[in-house]
C-alpha cells in the first residue's frame, strides 16, 4: 500500500526532528560509530512511527539500538515538545536497525568476485 500526502509529510517532519534531537542528546556518536535516522515510515492513522536507525562502524550494533530504546522517552518527549503545533498525538516510537548498507556491501562484494571470475576465466581461455 502507498503512503499517502499525509503520511509523508509527517515522516519527512520526525525524520528531521529526529536527527536533531540524536545529535542533541549525543545519540549520533556511540562507540566511535555513527549514527543516523535513514528512514522514517508511519503507519496510516498517524498513530505509530517506525523509525529506521542506520550505524556506521558501530561494534555492537544491538547494544546501540538499545540504548536508543533506553532513550526512547525521552527521544519522544523532546519530539513532543517540538511538534506539538503540528500533530494532535504524538506516533508511539518503534526503533529498527536499518541494514541496507550491509547488503550494498555485500552485494559490491559479490559483483567483485563475479568479475575476478571472468577474467581468470578469460585468462585460462586464452592461455
Amino acid at each position: 500500500m502507498e503512503e499517502g500526502k499525509r503520511q509523508k509529510q509527517v515522516a519527512a517532519v520526525i525524520a528531521e526532528e529526529m536527527n536533531d534531537i540524536f545529535r542533541r542528546l549525543n545519540l549520533n556518536m556511540m562507540n566511535g560509530g555513527m549514527v543516523s535516522i535513514s528512514s522514517v515510515k508511519i503507519t496510516p492513522d498517524l498513530l505509530e512511527a517506525r523509525i529506521y536507525v542506520s550505524m556506521y562502524q558501530v561494534p555492537d550494533e544491538n547494544a546501540a539500538l538499545k540504548k536508543i530504546e533506553n532513550h526512547a522517552w525521552e527521544i519522544k518527549r523532546e519530539l513532543a515538545s517540538r511538534v506539538k503545533h503540528q500533530l494532535r498525538r504524538i506516533p508511539v516510537l518503534k526503533f529498527y536497525l536499518d541494514d541496507t548498507l550491509d547488503h550494498v556491501f555485500k552485494m559490491e562484494e559479490l559483483f567483485k568476485q563475479i568479475n575476478e571470475e571472468k577474467k581468470n576465466e578469460t585468462k585460462d581461455e586464452k592461455n
